[in-house]
């Protein structure tokens, strides 16, 4: 990524209209749904369309899965509408060959180190960090990182305060986030959903 442009931001986990709007008016290239079971995140399929009718057009709804049968990944994505739909459990290149038919853009979620994008058929890479879920994030300046090849988002521990250092030490195309603008585990908080985004594209050469 230069330093001129801006990178791709989603911001996951959201469940409310409110968040939505906010998370559109500032920016966000992306949003996210879980339709995961077991997470504090999680919504139904109806909810889903709701807050993604909410969405203009030219930008990405995503409906985040782990652990699902294809036929319900499939279901769920159709009753719900999304345009995107993101695996992030040990799905294999069978799933996004199926899903491939139905043209969504298809994002491939891995805590294991990935040489690129596209080696199941993904479009689009998200790298977790190695504990998913726990907030903390890769040791990016470290020999243990190695950045993929292709279009990559970078999760896993981002929040305002670092997502810049982020973007700049291992040169992601975008940025995913979801606990890291929350002000307790599953309520997302407006104010750093802002304060993320303009973190994320504020490109200018002066540190923060």
């Amino acid at each position: 990524m230069s330093e001129s442009s801006a990178p791709f931001v989603k911001i996951c986990g959201l469940k409310t209209a409110h968040d939505v709007d906010v998370a559109v008016e500032s920016g966000a290239d992306a949003v996210g749904f879980v339709f995961a079971p077991g997470s504090p995140r999680t919504v139904d399929a109806a909810t889903a369309r709701e807050l993604a009718a909410r969405v203009p057009a030219g930008m990405l709804t995503v409906g985040v899965f782990r652990g699902q049968s294809v036929e319900e990944v499939g279901r769920l994505t159709r009753e719900s509408g999304v345009r995107s739909v993101q695996l992030h459990g040990d799905e294999g290149p069978e799933y996004y060959e199926a899903l491939r038919a139905e043209g969504r853009t298809l994002i491939r979620a891995t805590a294991a180190a990935v040489a690129a994008t596209g080696e199941y058929g993904e479009d689009l890479l998200l790298v977790d960090a190695p504990d998913p879920g726990s907030g903390k994030p890769w040791n990016w300046g470290s020999a243990e990182f190695t950045a993929p090849r292709g279009r990559w988002l970078l999760a896993g521990g981002l929040d305002p305060a670092n997502v810049r250092a982020a973007l700049r030490a291992t040169g992601a195309w975008g940025v995913d986030v979801s606990s890291g603008v929350e002000r307790e585990r599953g309520v997302k908080s407006p104010e750093l959903i802002r304060a993320f985004l303009a973190a994320a594209h504020d490109t200018g050469d002066t540190d923060s």
